[in-house]
């Protein structure tokens, strides 16, 4: 089975489980705790009811939306993430050729696996840079100065990691960047060749954005130093769009507008970094009603079909961003995997509109 097989979010999950060492599969799949908050993020999704219309031309639709007064081929895009090449050798840029094609921007993590430059670059300028703020800020600023000569117009900061959560399924495996291999991982990788050997003939993957003189980056390193005056010096020196991720806190979010932020996305960090935080969906719908209806609004966190996308918008959101399940697309399928299953979200959210009368994201948005 490969990406014919992908009909679902779950089928790729499915897929990507079975595909990739227990290890990698446990990074990607895991979230803080027990678990439970990733557990209640599901919940509260399922407990929103879409309202059914009927006697509607819903004939001719149309997914695009508005983002930053650019359009976009899809109302939802890709979330930034983390050594995305362990899903598959060239992760990386596979998301930036989708992210071209839909003209939908392409979350590029600080702990990409491939240089920030080559990403926009096949993203055709598709891209937003994530930056994480670690240790004194000297690295994080360095970073920002290379986003800016790459030609990046959005910055998007991620304040939720002052210190990385604790997961312990990935604790368990002895995940560690860089690798090291011991009994345990060599017979986890033993017993997924396929995987393996891919791995060692693209070569390992690595932390891209840091091979760079004088600056190594420790994954664990604090990120408890970040303050609203290191937010005012991004501002300052960032001339594109500032978008603030990881916001959970209404007055957290009016703080931000007020500062000056171009947009906000509420996230829980796909729930992998505080078990008890409140659920983001539930969060959106609170933000929405005080930030007021024009003020931009992004979300991530628990998206797995295109019915969860059309939920988001209906508590609130402007655009969407989709995460893991991209990575689940890609060890199931590399690109055909991520392009079938990107289709399949497309044509969820596409049925999910006609069944409650709706042609265009825009519908819900301009009802605001």
């Amino acid at each position: 089975m490969s990406a014919s097989g992908i009909h679902s979010a779950e089928d790729a999950r499915r897929i990507a489980k079975r595909r990739l060492p227990w290890m990698v599969f446990d990074y990607i799949d895991g979230a803080a705790g027990r678990e439970t908050g990733a557990a209640r993020n599901r919940a509260a999704l399922d407990e929103i009811t879409l309202r059914p219309r009927i006697l509607r031309d819903v004939s001719s639709r149309s997914l695009a939306a508005t983002l930053f007064g650019a359009t976009t081929q899809r109302p939802f895009g890709i979330a930034p993430m983390g050594m995305c090449n362990l899903s598959a050798p060239g992760a990386d840029l596979m998301l930036a050729r989708l992210a071209a094609r839909y003209a939908v921007p392409h979350g590029v993590s600080t702990v990409a696996s491939t240089p920030l430059e080559k990403i926009i670059e096949v993203a055709e300028g598709h891209a937003w840079f994530q930056l994480y703020f670690t240790g004194d800020g000297t690295g994080t600023f360095k970073l920002v100065d290379r986003a800016k000569a790459a030609g990046y117009q959005t910055l998007v900061l991620t304040v939720d990691v002052p210190e990385v959560g604790r997961r312990p399924r990935e604790l368990r495996h002895g995940f560690k960047m860089p690798f090291k291999i011991g009994p345990k991982q060599f017979v986890d990788f033993a017993l997924h060749p396929r995987w393996s050997l891919n791995a060692l003939l693209k070569g390992k993957p690595t932390m891209a954005n840091f091979e760079m003189p004088g600056y190594e980056f420790d994954r664990t390193e604090s990120r408890a130093r970040a303050t609203c005056d290191t937010l005012n010096k991004l501002r300052e020196m960032w001339p594109g769009k500032l978008v603030v991720k990881g916001v959970l806190d209404v007055e957290d979010a009016l703080t931000l507008k007020a500062a000056g932020v171009d947009g906000i996305q509420v996230s829980s960090h796909g729930a992998r970094q505080l078990e008890s935080a409140p659920v983001p969906i539930e969060m959106l719908a609170k933000i929405r009603e005080q930030i007021g209806a024009d003020y931009p609004l992004f979300f991530d966190s628990g998206i797995r079909s295109g019915e969860d996308v059309l939920r988001a918008f209906t508590q609130g959101a402007d655009f969407v961003f989709l995460g893991r399940i991209l990575q689940y697309a890609l060890a199931a399928g590399h690109e055909r995997g991520l392009h079938k299953l990107w289709d399949v979200i497309s044509e969820e959210m596409s049925i999910a509109m006609a069944q409650t009368g709706l042609t265009s994201p825009k519908d819900i948005t301009g009802l605001r």
